[in-house]
């Protein structure tokens, strides 16, 4: 018995910035079992009033094709792309990491947020919040670090992304 290969795949949506659309695109994927590993939405053209959607989803490649045909088939959708097998693409999310800590865990706080190029955006007497942009297994490993110094919260984007070259969504 073959194992079905199962990976992550990022698609970019173009879709009208309308109420309910980003709901039917949810929609779809909870109707269906699919599962959104990442959700990221912004309006990237105000005058044609469109938006991107980029969702992180986990599956075989026949279940990721029937995820882009239904999607293509949304009456708002313009246009369905996996950044994953059809383009070369830049992968990118933002964390805001708050950690407390003082003494020697806030120098290694500290030391490891330049080693890992995260921003200092708000620091008290207790503690920092950091701002961090990269690859999940960047922040991941920044957070995982962070844990045993005093990582507090984290708040993260989602993953965005967009293809290399001269080919636009």
């Amino acid at each position: 018995m073959t194992q079905k290969q199962i990976f992550s795949h990022t698609i970019a949506i173009l879709v009208d910035n309308e109420a309910g659309v980003l709901a039917r695109v949810i929609g779809l994927f909870s109707g269906r079992g699919y599962n959104i590993d990442s959700l990221a939405v912004a309006e990237v053209d105000g005058q044609s009033h469109l938006s991107r959607i980029t969702i992180v989803t986990v599956g075989t490649p026949m279940v990721v094709e029937q995820i882009k045909a239904q999607l293509g088939r949304l009456v708002p959708v313009h246009r369905v792309v996996d950044l994953t097998v059809e383009a070369e693409s830049v992968e990118r999310e933002l964390a805001l990491i708050k950690v407390a800590g003082s003494g020697e865990n806030r120098v290694e706080a500290l030391r490891l947020s330049e080693a890992f190029r995260a921003r200092v955006v708000d620091a008290t007497p207790g503690s920092f919040v950091f701002e961090l942009t990269g690859r999940k297994e960047k922040l991941d490993a920044f957070i995982d670090l962070m844990r045993p110094i005093g990582l507090q919260e984290v708040s993260r984007t989602g993953v965005v992304a967009i293809s290399r070259g001269p080919e636009a969504l």
